[in-house]
């Protein structure tokens, strides 16, 4: 391309429809990076952008800035930045002490192939087959209320936010089909302040500690409809469930037991109650214990099953520094 041609192709992006479309983009570039554009540019580059005269000349010299850092990444730190802090895996891995509901199968994992190959490099390759609700899990909306989210619907910002830990471990060490009622959720905000609209609340009942016992984790070693008689752990009260689904604005629930709804429960009512509001919840969250009550953040990432009423779920809590 010659100068002259250079020139008017140049004339061409900064006039009319694009030169506004590149105000509008660097105008909110400096908004979310005013740092990062201060440090390429020491002069006021806001009221820069705002002059009309000296508009085009703005836009070409912060589009060259840009171009000349992109292409030295190696010595600028990244303008955007994930969340500092202390991680906690609060998934359990799958294998063949996973815990899944009584009638439900178990994890399976084969082999096929494992070693050395013909062409001289080391390979493997699995096969796994698990029910939807077993493990550290998702349960979708769908599974209980017809209409509702299934796991592949859910919106992202439903399963990413603020947590909330609220912890009943005392009344679940002397109870094991304690009832997490509406009244503890109101004596933790009155010890910690309402709970923010957003937040994903997290129950610690302390049956974590058990886990992979199957016996002492639910109440019960036996399988099938005659296990299901058996259970006996913490859930939530249905009336906690529906101050949380008709009162507060929260993202999503979770609890260190098998179920939200608590293991002699028949009808299953926190499960109609939360997901007919399209609150999704995760069942087998681990390590709860090493949450705060309030500050972390969690991001509770399923496996997207299309239809499904559920799935695994990879479960991680920030702890910012």
């Amino acid at each position: 391309m010659g100068s002259d041609e250079s020139v008017r192709e140049a004339k061409y992006l900064l006039t009319g429809r694009n030169l506004r479309i590149l105000v509008l983009f660097v105008r909110t570039f400096y908004t979310l990076n005013p740092q990062f554009t201060n440090a390429l540019y020491p002069v006021d580059m806001k009221r820069f952008f705002n002059s009309k005269k000296s508009r085009p000349s703005a836009v070409l010299l912060f589009s060259l800035g840009c171009a000349v850092v992109g292409c030295n990444q190696g010595a600028t730190e990244a303008p955007f930045a994930f969340p500092s802090g202390t991680l906690v895996d609060m998934s359990y891995a799958y294998n063949e002490n996973t815990i899944y509901w009584p009638t439900a199968p178990g994890f399976v994992k084969s082999t096929d192939f494992e070693g050395v190959t013909e062409g001289g490099y080391y390979y493997s390759a699995y096969s796994f087959s698990t029910a939807e609700h077993g493990g550290t899990h998702l349960d979708a909306p769908i599974h209980f209320s017809e209409g509702k989210h299934a796991a592949d619907q859910i919106p992202l910002d439903r399963l990413m936010g603020p947590a909330v830990v609220i912890d009943v471990e005392s009344q679940a060490a002397e109870n094991r089909d304690y009832l997490i009622t509406a009244e503890d959720i109101l004596h933790w905000e009155s010890q910690n302040g309402a709970i923010p609209a957003g937040s994903i609340v997290l129950f610690r009942t302390g049956f974590g500690k058990f886990w992979p016992d199957r016996e002492a984790y639910m109440g019960t070693a036996l399988l099938g409809t005659e296990g299901v008689a058996q259970l006996h752990f913490p859930g939530i009260d249905p009336n906690a469930a529906a101050l949380l689904a008709t009162e507060r604005e929260v993202r999503a629930v979770g609890i260190d037991t098998p179920s939200i709804d608590y293991g002699q429960s028949t009808l299953f009512e926190t499960h109609q109650t939360l997901f007919g509001a399209n609150i999704p919840a995760f069942e087998n969250v681990a390590n709860l214990d090493q949450l705060p009550l309030t500050g972390a953040l969690v991001i509770a990432l399923p496996m997207k099953i299309e239809g499904g009423s559920g799935g695994p779920l990879r479960m991680v809590g920030i702890i910012p520094n």
